[in-house]
């Protein structure tokens, strides 16, 4: 009889434990959303508000983008980076731009590809129009310079490292000389190259996605990094210049779900 009882004990103890697993990496993880926020700022004055969104992976408007988008207008940033991946058909534009039309139009995004948009034969140039709409630009190789709370920062973004044709000596043709410049660059790896490349160029951040922290790790062991991901994984990379942040993205590829690697999005001061 104890017996039995231990034995049904262990049993529902292990049932449990699966079915907790199967909560947080098909429920929590995906759609309970981990918002992170960083102060980069060099002075107290003047700080320019950012948010990165990266790796949607747009499939259809679900509750969560629809907090995404809440968040985003009561928070009121002065820029948004979309960092690649948000589409990976031409059909799936539709149902971003009914997420883009849920923020506030008044605020300037930037976009660059992703290599999903690539390997997806994504039409660009409707990606690029429903951006437009959208007060946002899809720059590919090219960058921008705009002019925010009396200080001038340089927008540089690259067309993705795997799927497209990235490169950084052209996006930074003609670049205008400002105090602040932002590289957009889907694949983490890139940045190797856009360190050997950047010269006397001062970047002071280069945001990245591709690595969805992970997707699914186990321990801090992760199984699978895509490739484009190199040496990178998620967070703060410091340890040179130029640092990066790699944000873990909001959608999934392949399998979907997340493990010890919850969707993110980025709130930043610089």
């Amino acid at each position: 009889m104890t017996k039995l009882t231990r034995r049904k004990f262990i049993k529902r103890g292990i049932l449990a434990s699966i079915g907790l697993v199967l909560l947080d990496s098909l429920w929590f993880e995906k759609y309970v959303i981990d918002w992170n926020y960083f102060d980069i700022s060099k002075s107290e004055k003047d700080k320019i508000k950012i948010i990165q969104i990266s790796d949607l992976h747009f499939d259809q408007l679900r509750y969560f983008h629809k907090s995404i988008a809440k968040k985003i207008n009561s928070i009121k940033p002065d820029l948004i980076f979309i960092t690649g991946d948000s589409v990976d058909k031409t059909e799936k534009i539709k149902p971003l731009n009914e997420f883009l039309e849920l923020i506030d139009n008044s605020i300037k995004k930037y976009a660059i590809t992703g290599n999903w948009e690539y390997w997806g034969n994504v039409n660009l140039t409707e990606l690029k129009s429903i951006y437009s709409k959208n007060n946002c630009e899809l720059l590919i190789n090219e960058n921008r310079t705009i002019s925010i709370k009396n200080r001038e920062i340089s927008i540089i973004g690259i067309d993705d490292f795997v799927g497209g044709t990235a490169d950084f000596e052209k996006a930074v043709e003609n670049l205008k000389e400002t105090e602040t410049n932002i590289v957009l660059s889907h694949c983490p790896e890139h940045r190797d190259i856009i360190t050997k490349q950047k010269g006397n160029l001062n970047i002071d951040l280069v945001l990245s996605g591709h690595t969805h922290g992970g997707q699914i790790t186990f321990f801090g062991i992760v199984p699978f990094k895509p490739q484009g991901s190199g040496k990178y994984l998620k967070g703060w990379y410091k340890e040179s210049e130029p640092k990066m942040y790699i944000s873990k993205g909001i959608g999934t590829s392949i399998l979907p779900i997340r493990f010890g690697a919850r969707a993110e999005m980025v709130e930043m001061e610089i």
